[in-house]
């Protein structure tokens, strides 16, 4: 595609990785196939086509609109639309850009402002975790639309005493801990039995994600370097053999360190090397099954698996999951029909477009229970929440799953 950038943007960085993005876009619509938002609204301009060429507009001059501000509001940055793309456009890249740049010229209502001000500083807040379990102890007394967003409580089991030759770093997460304690606990686990020390850098804290896709760039480049800065003493001594991510949100993101990162001459090189060492939970089966397999005894009962669009489009991990917990003995199922749709979490998106969120969630458990599932399991602590505020049977990580088999 032919563009012509206006003189504000032309030799800047994000300019001149938009163009090079656009000029990959032979806008064949492939990707307007697989998108959940131009599936349910019908709408050009909320797909990725209409959507590059919003950008396109701005980039080349043309001043936003709310209506361009809407239009790339409503895209849930799934990025189904890059695993279609038969040209490898980075549509992603291309969104975060032209979302700040409409974010900067095109003034938000005071209530939507707030709201996203109060999501971007307050889910990684130190006041997240006791605001959680206030919610937990009056769910019961809760509005149905809050109750949604606070999960029972539950225990997050002992965590491992062992020490190993074998060691790796995890994140532990911004909402994780206080949402779902369980997921850290019984990854440790699970790797523990496997020869594997979990270890976590106190000073790591939210990888970043929620700032910058709330158009934050900075606030959320500054929690990535404090990230590298934690993790580094440990990887330059090579202490840790890989940081291992049980949450594919944070994965995808701690994954493009060194994309984000790349124009920051202090952190471009240790951001490539984080990026590199970095290894979603999946990866490790392969090499774990074999050990875990005489310990596992998988319960009865078919498992749906929901694969989360920061994994399989994201990350381009497919199918992993589900080969290796079948090996390990678990009847497990990926719904057959659109297994590749996202469903409707997506970070902050719940919140901020929560009639799309829950038309899209209510599609995919439709397809989900059609499996009839006795539990069903993702991974990635957002899929899972959104998911089970709609649904009767249990949803839950797949490490929660293997760690409950082995014990």
């Amino acid at each position: 595609m032919q563009t012509e950038l206006a003189p504000e943007f032309k030799n800047t960085p994000e300019g001149r990785e938009a163009e090079a993005i656009l000029r990959k876009c032979v806008h064949c619509g492939f990707c307007t196939a697989t998108c959940p938002t131009y599936q349910l609204l019908g709408d050009e301009l909320d797909g990725p086509r209409g959507r590059i060429y919003l950008i396109k507009q701005v980039l080349e001059g043309k001043p936003p609109t709310q209506s361009t501000q809407l239009h790339l509001d409503r895209c849930l940055t799934c990025r189904n639309c890059e695993t279609t793309c038969p040209s490898g456009v980075q549509y992603g890249h291309l969104v975060d850009i032209g979302r700040k740049i409409v974010e900067d010229k095109v003034p938000r209502q005071p209530a939507d402002k707030a709201l996203r001000w109060a999501l971007k500083e307050g889910l990684n807040s130190p006041l997240f975790a006791p605001a959680m379990k206030l919610g937990q102890a009056v769910r019961g007394l809760l509005p149905a639309k809050l109750k949604a967003k606070v999960p029972e409580p539950r225990p997050a089991g002992a965590w491992p005493q062992r020490t190993h030759a074998r060691k790796m770093l995890m994140l532990a997460g911004c909402v994780q801990p206080a949402m779902a304690p369980n997921i850290n606990s019984a990854t440790a686990r699970v790797l523990d039995a496997a020869g594997i020390q979990v270890v976590i850098a106190p000073d790591a804290g939210c990888c970043g994600a929620i700032k910058f896709h709330l158009n934050d760039h900075e606030g959320g480049r500054a929690q990535m370097r404090a990230n590298i800065d934690a993790w580094w003493p440990q990887v330059e001594k090579g202490e840790v053999e890989a940081i291992v991510m049980n949450a594919s949100g944070c994965g995808v993101t701690v994954r493009e360190y060194g994309h984000m990162l790349k124009d920051d001459s202090a952190y471009a090189e240790k951001a490539a090397r984080i990026s590199a060492l970095t290894r979603d939970l999946s990866e490790l089966l392969p090499d774990i099954a074999p050990t875990l397999k005489p310990r596992v005894k998988p319960p009865s009962g078919l498992v749906a698996y929901h694969p989360p669009c920061t994994l399989q489009h994201g990350q381009k991990l497919r199918g992993g999951v589900e080969k290796h917990l079948r090996t390990l003995g678990f009847d497990v199922q990926v719904a057959q029909n659109e297994s590749h749709l996202c469903c409707g979490s997506a970070g902050t998106y719940s919140v901020l477009q929560p009639e799309l969120s829950y038309k899209l969630r209510d599609r995919k458990l439709g397809h989900l229970n059609q499996l009839q599932p006795s539990a069903i399991v993702s991974a990635n602590i957002g899929c899972i929440t959104h998911l089970q505020s709609g649904s009767e049977v249990p949803v839950r990580h797949w490490v929660e799953l293997l760690d409950g088999a082995m014990r």
